[in-house]
């Protein structure tokens, strides 16, 4: 990878290639978050009709797989294609996958995530390492650099549940993926195109979005949240639009980035065909085997059923079971070999390099096992907070309370989330009964008001579950620049806390998070139900630890690791956050409750579900506390190891 080497133009301190890596990543996230924030509602309310559990499973599968990928996709980079190439073909592969999305049929669907997962593993490591590369070894910026990136990506991240979501629940699960679709396409062209044309594609994206958000809260009754949040992010979207075509007016990304480390190499023939298209042969060939992994997750266990029997029980032999039933799959297998040899991999090059080189690797590798732990729980945002949100959140503004006056009548009213748990005659409204009167258009009924009715609310709009996957990435655009600046504030009087400090003090808020959740779930209505503030309260406190750790963490990949491993280390990066989703699809499966499809019982009224998940996430509160402990007592010495005070590459002599 080639890094900078003279002045480019800058715009705000900062190259101005920055700005269209920004836009760029922004589509793909927008992308992949709304597909993310539909995926598991989809697969239990859609037409595969999964239980919990299965639904976990194949989004764990899923989610590994994605950040397993990036692994081999740093190395191809690295080797023969560059990040430029590796970008564009990555983000074809996913634009396909989600345009298959849109198809409500079994095989396009485990097509979709095989299509979405090999071009993932292209498109992540690599367009992280450009930004990287951007900036010269040693440059101060290079940590706000990436702040700025991480606004970019969670400006993307907040905008998909907002819309894609929104779209999805409300009108039809294909147009939210359509429209992730669409986001994908833009973020490939803003990155191919000539500059002048990505300027207008930018700051005309941006404007027409920021103007789809806005408006199409007048479709319907829209509770004020739901304004503050649309306004406030289509703001941030046209802000960025226009700092963004400003700085692309000074020029766009250098000639030379991510272009090949050997181009002769890539040209050369392997069995009569250029390396260049055997390699994008062999990515379209590795589409359907991840499609086989996703799905053989429900059919294929190489763990005898036997032996999981023997590991029956609560608490740590759960997860135990969990972990050996996910890791004994064929996807699950794949993680533990592939992670495996990138451990081995990792470590044997550390022995080979100069001792600070060494022991600068030895931080990574340690830093990568924290980070995954703190993402295994961190993504029960997708899985089981996002369910914890659809059935035990209060998610009404109802527009009024049947009073004791009220009964004997029969009213008209549309059923929502406030008829969980009560009976209107002889049928118990569950989400199932809800989901599917929904589903046919039936919301609207006549209800005999008894006296188990009074307290009940009646009327008001309903935000939908997934909107609320938008508070994190929305936290972020308030706090990211905020954070960014404090570091700098401290960093100036010395005060600044090194990398490992910050992941404990990341680690410390997630327990947090997870605590505030459990208290919720202690104190619920007796209905089941949970204020929203809690929710969001939790989700601020991961935001906070989130700012504390990912942005640092990806500077610190490209700060620490070598220059000929830095995109490998990138991947490798990633791929421990593809063990972290293989963790979080444990956890989660232990929150499930039987649902049609695979269970075959129903989601149980809100009474008889908050309480498993108030159980699992005090139990998360616990161990998170437990590795912010581990983190704080090996902060000393990984401070050393890091050897702030030399070059980023160190050549090698007798006295390393």
């Amino acid at each position: 990878m080639a890094t900078a080497t003279r002045a480019e133009p800058e715009l705000l301190g900062h190259p101005t290639g920055l700005f269209n890596l920004f836009f760029s990543e922004m589509w793909e996230r927008f992308s992949y978050y709304g597909m993310r924030a539909l995926l598991v509602l989809y697969m239990i309310k859609g037409f595969l009709g999964y239980s919990d559990g299965n639904a976990y499973k194949i989004y764990g599968a899923y989610t590994m797989l994605v950040y397993m990928t990036p692994f081999f996709g740093g190395m191809l980079a690295d080797r023969l294609l560059g990040a430029r190439r590796a970008v564009l073909l990555g983000g074809m592969l996913m634009a396909a996958g989600h345009l298959l999305m849109g198809f409500e049929s079994e095989l396009p669907f485990f097509v979709a995530l095989g299509l979405l997962i090999a071009g993932n593993g292209f498109f992540k490591p690599n367009i992280s390492t450009m930004v990287g590369a951007l900036y010269k070894d040693g440059d101060p910026r290079r940590d706000s650099g990436f702040t700025i990136f991480y606004i970019g990506i969670n400006l993307g991240a907040a905008m998909a549940p907002l819309l894609c979501g929104y779209v999805g629940e409300t009108y039809g699960w294909h147009h939210g993926f359509r429209l992730a679709t669409i986001g994908m396409l833009v973020g490939l062209a803003v990155f191919y195109v000539p500059t002048r044309v990505a300027q207008v594609l930018i700051l005309g994206g941006a404007l027409v979005t920021a103007l789809s958000m806005v408006g199409m809260q007048f479709l319907q009754a829209t509770p004020l949240l739901l304004w503050l949040v649309n306004g406030f992010v289509a703001l941030a979207l046209a802000a960025a639009g226009i700092i963004s075509f400003l700085a692309l007016g000074r020029g766009g990304l250098p000639d030379g980035a991510g272009a090949p480390p050997d181009l002769a190499k890539l040209k050369a023939p392997i069995m009569g065909v250029p390396t260049e298209y055997a390699v994008y042969l062999g990515a379209a060939l590795g589409v359907p085997v991840f499609a086989a992994l996703v799905w053989s997750t429900l059919t294929v266990q190489i763990v005898p059923d036997a032996v999981l029997a023997g590991l029956e029980g609560d608490g740590a032999i759960a997860v135990v079971r969990e972990l050996v039933s996910m890791a004994s799959t064929p996807a699950g297998l794949l993680l533990v070999l592939t992670g495996l040899a990138a451990a081995i991999y990792l470590f044997v090059e550390s022995v080979r390099a100069p001792k600070i080189e060494r022991e600068r690797l030895w931080v990574v590798m340690v830093m990568m096992i924290f980070s995954m732990l703190f993402w295994a729980f961190f993504e029960q945002a997708g899985s089981s907070i996002n369910n914890f949100t659809d059935r035990n959140v209060d998610r009404v503004a109802e527009a009024r309370v049947l009073q004791s006056s009220d009964v004997g009548q029969t009213i008209r009213l549309t059923m929502n989330q406030e008829q969980l748990g009560y009976r209107n005659g002889d049928q118990l409204i569950t989400l199932d009964v809800l989901d599917k009167a929904k589903a046919d258009g039936k919301v609207e009924v006549d209800w005999k008001v008894d006296a188990d009715d009074v307290g009940m609310g009646v009327g008001g709009s309903e935000v939908p579950a997934s909107t609320f996957q938008s508070a994190n990435p929305i936290f972020i655009l308030l706090f990211g620049l905020a954070f960014s600046a404090m570091w700098g504030w401290l960093g100036k009087r010395s005060l600044e806390p090194n990398t490992p400090i910050k992941f404990g003090l990341a680690l410390l808020q997630l327990a947090a998070g997870f605590g505030v959740l459990w208290w919720a779930s202690v104190n619920a209505d007796a209905r089941g139900m949970v204020g929203p503030i809690w929710l969001l309260l939790a989700y601020l406190l991961h935001t906070t630890g989130e700012l504390c750790l990912s942005p640092v963490g990806l500077s610190m990949v490209t700060r620490l690791s070598p220059t000929r491993l830095v995109s490998t280390a990138m991947g490798a990066w990633f791929l421990a956050t593809a063990f972290s989703n293989l963790l979080a699809a444990v956890v989660a499966v232990l929150t499930g409750v039987e649902h049609g499809g695979g269970g075959g019982g129903g989601v149980p009224v809100p009474a008889e579900t908050v309480h498993v998940y108030g159980g699992v996430f005090g139990n998360v509160a616990i161990a998170t506390l437990v590795a912010t402990v581990a983190m704080f007592v090996l902060s000393p010495l990984l401070a050393y190891w890091a050897h702030p005070e030399a070059p980023h590459d160190v050549p090698a002599s007798p006295g390393h």
